[in-house]
């Protein structure tokens, strides 16, 4: 007798957590990344394989694959509020994405990908650490106009980055009025 699945309501935050750190195991063994560059060698996605790896864990879980699968599309506004668990589904959604590049492609230029992330990252952590100098109010405004850059740049990478001079200017546009009265 085969036993029941979990079909309905939604996944628990233990639930997600062991989801996205099984995958995360399983997606650094060299069977597992030959299994997706296989697929890809084959003229198959690579996330194709990497769902396929998702529903694998839910089965593993007693969860409905399915369900499972359809509950990833909710954690944005069921866990919403859930900063940590916010912070590993993104986590999750990168290591993904990372091992759908690595079948891809290839060696070398998923090394320069890699290496362009890092770089990227490291300028966006310098940019918070700078920016943690000024006041909240001020640190508003500075995100205000991330927010629009990053908009108006389509959401690409370059345009998730403010240079110091940048905030500087922000921040004295914000206090200088463009007119004083008499």
């Amino acid at each position: 007798m085969a036993s029941a699945t979990q079909s309905s309501g939604m996944l628990t935050r233990e639930q997600l957590f062991h989801l996205f750190e099984r995958f995360t195991i399983l997606t650094t063994q060299s069977d597992v990344k030959k299994r997706i560059i296989d697929a890809v060698l084959d003229k198959q996605e690579a996330v194709a394989v990497t769902t396929a790896l998702q529903e694998e864990i839910f089965l593993e879980m007693g969860v409905d694959p399915r369900f499972g699968i359809s509950c990833l599309g909710k954690i944005s506004t069921e866990y919403e509020n859930d900063r940590d668990l916010m912070i590993e589904f993104y986590k999750f959604l990168a290591k993904e994405e990372m091992a759908c590049d690595e079948a891809e492609l290839g060696e070398e230029e998923f090394a320069e990908k890699k290496s362009y992330q890092q770089n990227l990252q490291q300028q966006q952590l310098e940019m918070l650490r700078h920016m943690r100098k000024f006041n909240l109010d001020d640190q508003s405004a500075i995100l205000e106009k991330l927010h629009q850059q990053m908009e108006n740049g389509n959401y690409e990478s370059e345009a998730s980055i403010l240079s110091a001079g940048q905030m500087e200017e922000i921040i004295q546009r914000k206090v200088t009025p463009l007119f004083m009265p008499s």
